[in-house]
C-alpha cells in the first residue's frame, strides 16, 4: 500500500514523498483532525537553530491529532474506531524513567515523521480509543492536554499536601489547559492565574482569581505554582513565583525557552523550594486524559474555547495556507480538517 507523506523540506517549503505501508504489522489509521503546535511553527518558520533544522529536515510535522482506524492486522481495533495517536515512541523500558524522558525514545514531528500523512502506520499500544460524541476539534489537541495532565500527575506525587492556593503563570493555551485541569483534578484548591493580557484572562472563568503580572496584591501567597510562559517571559515569571511562593512549595516548569533562564537560587535555597520540569507525555497520560473527558463533560466544553481557526485541507497547497493562517493567531489552536 502506497502512502503519501507531506514533509517540510526547508522553512515554509513542503514536499510530497511516497512510502510503502506494511499491512502485516501495526494499525493503519487515516488522520481526520490535526492541530498545529508552536513546535511545528518553529520548524515551519525556521526559528530553530540552523544546525537543528539541517539535522531534522526533511520531516513530516504535527504530533497532535486523531484519526479513524482503517485496518488492524492484530484485531485490537475495529475499522472506523476513532482514536487519538500517541506521538511518543519508546524504544526501551526503564523502571525509573518514564517513556517521555528516555533519551532513546523517538517523537513524531521531532525525531520521526509526524502525522502530515495520508495514512499512519502505528503500533496498537500507541493508540487510545476516543469516547463517542467527543468534539473532534477538541480531541485533535489531546496531546497538549495530556502534557498538562502529566504535569499535574507529577505534581500530585511530588508536592506536599497543603494545596490551598496554587498559581499558574501564563495566559496562553498551555496555561488555560493547566489551570482548568488543576481546578478539575484538585477541586479543593484555589487556582490563581497570572498573565499579561486582561482580554485573555477573561477566558479563565473557571479560575478562582486572575491577575495581571503588573498588578499582584502585596499580601498574596501561594503554596505551589506552575510556570506556563516559556520564551522571553520565563525569567520574570519564575522570579515572581519564587517571590510569592511559601517555603517548601513546589514549582512546575512547563514553558519552553530556547535560551538559558537565570534563576534566583539564593531564594530557592532559603525557602527550600522544589522545582521540576515537565516535557511531553506518555500513554498513561493519554489514558487519564481521555478518562477525564468521559468523567467530566465540562472539560471538553471549556477546551472548545481554544478552537480558533479550522482549516479544510483538501489539496497540497492548503497545508502551507493553514500554517500561514496559524502564524497570525493571537490565542487558541488551529485545527486542520484532514481531507487530502
Amino acid at each position: 500500500m502506497i502512502n503519501t507523506i507531506y514533509r517540510l523540506r526547508s522553512p515554509r517549503r513542503f514536499e510530497i514523498a511516497f512510502d510503502e505501508l506494511d499491512l502485516s504489522s501495526g494499525v493503519i489509521v487515516r488522520p481526520t483532525h490535526l492541530s498545529i503546535c508552536n513546535a511545528d511553527q518553529r520548524y515551519y518558520q525556521g526559528t530553530r537553530d540552523i544546525r537543528v533544522l539541517k539535522e531534522k529536515l526533511p520531516m513530516a510535522l504535527i504530533h497532535e491529532g486523531i484519526g479513524q482506524v482503517v485496518y488492524d492486522a492484530g484485531g485490537s481495533f475495529n475499522p472506523g474506531d476513532k482514536v487519538v495517536m500517541v506521538p511518543n515512541i519508546p524504544c526501551e523500558d526503564d523502571p525509573y524513567i518514564a517513556e517521555n524522558y528516555l533519551r532513546t525514545s523517538k517523537f513524531c514531528g521531532s525525531s520521526a515523521d509526524g502525522f502530515l500523512q495520508e495514512y499512519i502506520c502505528i503500533e496498537p499500544e500507541r493508540l487510545v480509543l476516543l469516547p463517542e460524541g467527543l468534539d473532534p476539534d477538541v480531541a485533535a489537541f489531546t496531546e497538549l492536554v495530556s502534557v498538562s495532565v502529566h504535569a499535574v500527575t507529577r505534581f500530585e506525587q511530588i508536592a506536599h499536601a497543603r494545596r490551598n492556593d496554587i498559581g499558574v503563570w501564563g495566559d496562553g493555551n498551555l496555561a488555560f489547559i493547566t489551570s482548568l485541569l488543576l481546578k478539575k483534578m484538585l477541586p479543593e484548591s484555589r487556582i490563581h492565574v497570572f498573565g499579561i493580557s486582561r482580554e485573555k484572562l477573561s477566558d479563565f472563568s473557571f479560575a478562582d482569581s486572575t491577575y495581571l503580572t503588573t498588578d499582584i496584591p502585596e499580601d498574596l501567597q501561594l503554596d505551589h505554582a506552575f510556570e506556563c510562559v516559556g520564551g522571553n517571559g520565563s525569567p520574570i515569571a519564575i522570579e515572581q513565583i519564587i517571590d510569592l511562593i511559601r517555603p517548601e512549595g513546589t514549582i512546575s516548569i512547563l514553558g519552553v525557552s530556547e535560551y538559558p533562564v537565570p534563576v534566583n537560587t539564593r531564594m530557592i535555597l532559603e525557602k527550600g523550594l522544589r522545582m521540576f520540569g515537565t516535557s511531553r507525555s506518555g500513554k498513561a497520560d493519554f489514558l487519564r486524559t481521555v478518562q477525564l473527558y468521559r468523567d467530566d463533560p465540562e472539560i471538553p466544553m471549556y477546551l472548545s474555547r481554544l478552537v480558533g481557526n479550522t482549516v479544510e485541507i483538501n489539496t497540497y497547497p492548503d497545508i502551507k495556507a493553514a500554517f500561514e493562517i496559524d502564524t497570525k493567531k493571537a490565542f487558541g489552536k488551529t485545527i486542520l480538517h484532514w481531507n487530502i
